[in-house]
């Protein structure tokens, strides 16, 4: 007991473990027996270690992991947790808890292993559950250009609003909102030129059902067969609107014949695809269409959550002079409301104010509301995601830590062989030349445009790349941006400032 440090008792203790017979502590052991016995308290010390070791690089769960309780337990300052946060795309809220698999990745990040108590995992699970319920489903109409997707939309916004209201609409905001014997739809009115295809892909990513128009004159046409590929990628159901039957020449049979070419067989013909027959110009089977834009919805069951933050898509953005940017929001989860906090891509804001379709001030936009919303910092591209935040801090951390990536992966991207204009202006014999752009636009649909209208005018003496775009008079960041990657910066329709000229 004395050569090992330890109390005599203990010492027999083990020794009987081991099998030895002991009397009393002047009882005598044998050589081997000792060694048996320290190798045995060696093991053990060891193993004692390591859990002591594990102890200290366990992190212990003991009440919902909230931002400021995981902070606390990793011993850092909430902002440095809420910008790994923003990584990984999750916005958090003071009260309520973060997700286990978004806690437990952020823990080990640190090097430490993760240990809940009892149910607690279950239990925060649980509470992050929220109640679902039915929507109004959003619809997008597509087809090939002149074959009335116009003219669709128009019928069926005329059908559903007073004439005196439709003749006060100035500003279209991309969506509206009808109502059908007491149920909502939400149309999204997206371009239709090929320029735009893009845009009209985008619009996929909030749609439920797509409406595909194609004249019974005309047929099936590229834009078309187009407007179906984009619809299946974005795996939305496909509802077919055949227009202009009363048209000298209309063929609905033989456009049933050329869909079924492309995958879409008509329900009559033993398919899945609706086919609907219309005709825009004279309100004709608009009400069966939209009766059976309501049966497919009902097939799909769509449902939303109606309480806590909102999240939507913006699905156009403009600069207005009166009220600065603005963009047109779909809300696809919670309610937003007027005072509201956000953050949308690299761009933040408060909601200054709401206005419906129609042009009309609201206070709030439920699930599947077609929404402008006033208040952005700066303009944000289509296609971005909104998303409802606590307070302003967490806006501005957020939208400046997404700049940041966004900047990084644009340099990172514009690669190592860089050339400036001037010396493209010079090519070299057999050689590619590279030019980095930074596109600005006015609009939206105007950057989109540019853009494909650029990439088109590269060839085998000169490849050309996009390092950056977006919307909005051209600032200083852009400026260091193209001369970091030896580009050049292209503005349309927009202003050049003179602090950033110089």
């Amino acid at each position: 007991a004395e050569r090992l440090g330890m109390p005599t008792h203990e010492v027999m203790d083990m020794l009987r473990e081991l099998g030895a017979d002991i009397k009393n502590h002047m009882s005598s052991i044998d050589e081997d027996l000792v060694e048996l016995l320290e190798e045995e308290i060696e093991f053990r010390r060891r193993r004692e270690e390591e859990l002591r070791k594990k102890r200290e690089k366990t992190v212990v769960l003991e009440n919902p992991p909230t931002l400021r309780e995981l902070a606390r337990l990793l011993g850092e300052e909430e902002t440095e947790v809420l910008l790994r946060l923003a990584d990984l795309n999750v916005i958090p809220h003071s009260k309520k808890p973060l997700p286990p698999l978004v806690v437990e990745r952020l823990i080990r990040e640190k090097g430490f292993e993760v240990e809940w108590k009892g149910n607690l995992r279950e239990e925060v699970l649980k509470s992050l559950e929220v109640e679902r319920l039915p929507r109004p489903p959003v619809v997008t109409i597509l087809g090939h250009v002149d074959h009335g997707k116009t003219t669709l939309l128009d019928a069926i916004r005329r059908s559903r609003v007073a004439e005196s209201e439709y003749g006060g609409i100035t500003q279209k905001i991309g969506a509206y909102q009808v109502d059908v014997g007491g149920r909502k739809i939400t149309f999204i009115d997206t371009p239709g030129h090929e320029a735009f295809t893009t845009m009209r892909a985008r619009g996929a990513q909030v749609t439920d059902i797509a409406v595909l128009v194609v004249a019974a004159d005309d047929g099936v046409m590229p834009q078309t067969v187009e407007a179906i590929q984009h619809a299946r990628a974005a795996d939305v159901p496909i509802l077919v609107a055949i227009n202009k039957i009363d048209k000298p020449g209309a063929n609905p049979e033989r456009v049933k014949q050329q869909l079924s070419e492309h995958g879409l067989i008509p329900e009559e013909w033993g398919g899945e695809t609706i086919c609907v027959a219309i005709s825009a110009l004279q309100r004709k089977g608009i009400q069966d269409l939209l009766d059976m834009i309501l049966l497919q919805a009902d097939l799909l069951e769509l449902r939303a959550r109606y309480a806590g933050p909102a999240v939507g898509v913006i699905i156009e953005s403009r600069l207005d002079r009166g009220k600065g940017p603005v963009a047109t929001v779909i809300v696809q989860e919670g309610t937003l409301r007027v005072g509201d906090f956000f953050v949308a891509g690299t761009t933040w804001g408060r909601v200054r104010s709401l206005f419906d379709d129609l042009g009309k001030p609201i206070k709030e936009a439920p699930p599947a509301t077609p929404v402008e919303v006033v208040g952005f910092a700066e303009l944000p591209p289509a296609g971005t995601k909104l998303v409802v935040v606590e307070e302003e801090k967490t806006a501005t951390v957020v939208a400046e830590r997404r700049k940041e990536r966004e900047r990084e992966r644009a340099l990172r991207e514009a690669g190592n062989r860089v050339v400036s204009l001037e010396e493209l202006l010079a090519p070299e014999e057999g050689k590619v030349k590279e030019l980095h752009l930074v596109l600005k636009a006015d609009y939206q649909g105007s950057l989109e445009a540019l853009e494909r209208a650029i990439s088109q005018l590269g060839d085998e003496r000169v490849k050309i790349n996009v390092v950056f775009r977006g919307v909005g008079n051209i600032s200083e960041a852009d400026v260091m941006l193209a001369s970091a990657s030896s580009g050049v910066v292209i503005g349309f329709n927009v202003k050049l400032p003179n602090e950033v000229a110089k």
